[in-house]
């Protein structure tokens, strides 16, 4: 029998005003803080590779489950199960505020990826930095019912499916089995085993993963109205905010759900000082398919700052 994979242990928790967070903290405690921010359908051992070059460097490291992931919980049974982009975003805050941490380097890929630019565009005084796969990611949602290319939109499979009660229902029944499909194609090249896809589906059984999910496609897709808490945030992302912190992106160029680009297109939403690299071999899960070039960007973004 092969040895288990290892595991990111032992897990903190925090409340902040929305939810109880289970985290990772490693690092020294006096360390400049980074922030590491997974995606879907993921977890936090995306990170497993990067965590220990960042703390070789001096850094802390805190890498939370997100909302609906693993052994985070919601506070109160009548909180809605958002998962729209200004709740992630908010989630952010709301744990360096419980933490008390003022500022920190976010970084992170997919959803994590959005959070991360959300935060940063909307408070900037708290983010020392961005390192973001696939560049700008904050959504106008009333730009939602444009089509993309036919190639592009395949890649986006499940977020029609669940936009349908049969979506629902299929995530529910199987959680796992979805997401290797979803890791299949976002990441071509990407040789994972099923060891590495049990590990992340644990996160996948949180009571709330479901309704998390669900919300946050159908609200992307303009088929779910917002929930009242962060109508003022969504107000400023549909602006789509420049982000002003210094910043590095990445694409991978063996990414299956955005194809890779020079940076070009993006550039309008970033007034700081910015890098943009092209990863080779690398899919939409480029921290745990390149660590090192992820770690590496989450330290380069220090020297671009003013």
């Amino acid at each position: 029998m092969p040895p288990a994979l290892p595991r990111l242990e032992p897990l903190r928790r925090v409340r902040t005003d929305t939810l109880d967070v289970a985290f990772v903290d490693a690092g020294p405690a006096d360390g400049e803080v980074v922030l590491l921010l997974h995606g879907f359908p993921y977890d936090i051992h995306s990170y497993v590779d990067v965590i220990p070059r960042l703390v070789a460097a001096d850094r802390r490291v805190v890498v939370p489950y997100l909302r609906g992931h693993g052994p985070t919980r919601f506070l109160h049974d009548a909180t809605p199960r958002s998962g729209q982009q200004a709740a992630i975003g908010a989630d952010v805050i709301e744990l360096m505020d419980a933490l008390d941490i003022p500022r920190a380097v976010f970084a992170g890929y997919d959803w994590g990826g959005r959070a991360a630019c959300v935060a940063a565009a909307l408070w900037p005084e708290r983010c020392a930095g961005l390192v973001s796969v696939n560049s700008y990611l904050i959504v106008d949602v009333s730009t939602a019912m444009t089509p993309l290319s036919p190639e592009l939109e395949a890649g986006f499979w499940y977020f029609f499916y669940f936009l349908t009660e049969r979506g629902r229902a299929g995530l529910a029944a199987h959680r796992r089995d979805i997401a290797k499909v979803i890791w299949t194609r976002n990441s071509p090249k990407w040789r994972f085993d099923e060891a590495t896809l049990d590990r992340a589906a644990l996160a996948f059984d949180n009571p709330d993963y479901v309704d998390v999910v669900i919300h946050a496609y159908r609200h992307r897709l303009g088929l779910a109205a917002g929930f009242p808490a962060y109508e003022e945030l969504e107000q400023r992302l549909a602006e789509r905010p420049m982000i002003t912190v210094p910043a590095v992106t990445l694409d991978g160029l063996a990414d299956g759900n955005f194809p890779a680009t020079d940076g070009t297109s993006s550039a309008r939403h970033f007034a700081g000082a910015r890098v943009h690299e092209q990863v080779p071999d690398a899919g939409h899960n480029l921290p745990q398919e390149a660590p090192g070039t992820f770690a590496d960007a989450v330290l380069q973004v220090a020297q671009l700052r003013p």
